[in-house]
């Protein structure tokens, strides 16, 4: 038989409504009184009913977390930040991936609502629409990461992709290269096409030519950035460098400089986005804009729970700097 309630007020020598507000971290009671029960809840291995105790709390101390696709190597590390975080609060976080596709994406938000979860944090799939938008006029809190919104029940953690796009250019134009292409993401949201802004505008700040074919929307993806790769490079035989949206496009650009017997970085030199760890391990190693992904687990998730504390208040957007890593791909 379980350990109940009734068991550990029984040892403990307390009402069973005294345990129910140690365990759900309510009323005034005093430290000696919190510390037997949690003695005895030890002892006997109780372990509270989650499901009464969200009715009490009218919480269920669970978050959701909706990424693109759990196997890109980018995401992992944000989903430890988010879970190390929701442990120091005793909160447990459920995963769920769109596939980037908007009604994937629909289904786990509603999804994560009919389980009740505390609070929900998203990357918003390319194809998004207004779907963020209506479901957020009827669910609080959300916190999108990288996607620009407008809507008070919405917070946001931002990555600075326009300066880490142009911290891509700067060097490469400061290694000669006069001829740039990007294998760009299919940037739908404002956010995401950021990266696209800050690498034309460098090049214009540079004079340097802004052709729109040079610039390939791709899938973020080793095989779309292969793809894009093979279509850039021979359809622009003076491109003598490619900035790509993220580190996965830019090792398939590698592979397709293989393939065209193009050396990476004397023919080609390439920079990637995110610093996933890939990137350090393949030959050569990947120039790349880094981004702290752990800490923007952490930041998303402390950001919904303060949006929880405090559900009156409008937060501005976290905002979280980027790093150019030099290695031997540029």
């Amino acid at each position: 038989m379980p350990t109940t309630m009734r068991d550990v007020a029984r040892k403990a020598g307390v009402s069973i409504k005294t345990v129910s507000r140690v365990v759900n971290d309510q009323g005034e009671i005093s430290n000696e009184t919190r510390q037997r029960i949690l003695g005895v809840i030890n002892d006997l291995g109780y372990r509270p009913n989650l499901i009464a105790r969200g009715l009490v709390t009218q919480r269920t101390r669970t978050i959701g977390l909706v990424v693109g696709d759990i196997t890109n190597p980018f995401f992992p590390e944000v989903a430890r930040g988010v879970q190390d975080v929701a442990r120091t609060r005793d909160y447990n976080v459920f995963l769920c991936n769109s596939d980037e596709n908007q009604q994937e994406e629909l289904r786990a938000l509603y999804s994560l609502a009919g389980q009740g979860v505390d609070g929900i944090i998203i990357f918003p799939c390319y194809q998004t629409g207004d779907n963020l938008n209506t479901f957020a006029d009827q669910y609080r809190p959300i916190v999108a990461i990288n996607h620009l919104c407008q809507h008070p029940n919405i917070g946001m953690v931002l990555t600075e992709n326009e300066q880490g796009a142009r911290l891509a250019v700067e060097h490469l134009v400061r290694k000669g290269h006069r001829q740039i292409g990007m294998l760009a993401g299919l940037e739908i949201s404002s956010q995401r096409g950021r990266r696209v802004r800050g690498f034309l505008e460098a090049l214009a700040a540079h004079g340097l030519p802004v052709i729109g074919p040079r610039v390939l929307a791709r899938l973020p993806t080793l095989e779309s950035g292969y793809e894009g790769a093979l279509r850039l490079l021979t359809q622009d035989l003076q491109i003598t460098a490619i900035v790509a949206y993220n580190d996965l496009i830019a090792l398939g650009a590698v592979r397709a400089c293989q393939t065209l017997g193009r050396r990476v970085p004397d023919d080609c030199a390439i920079v990637g986005f995110d610093d996933i760890q890939l990137a350090s391990l393949v030959m050569p190693p990947l120039t790349t804009i880094r981004i702290d992904k752990y800490r923007l687990g952490q930041q998303a998730m402390t950001r919904v729970l303060e949006m929880l504390d405090q559900p009156e208040e409008i937060f501005p957007p976290l905002r979280l700097d980027v790093e150019l890593i030099v290695r031997a791909s540029a």
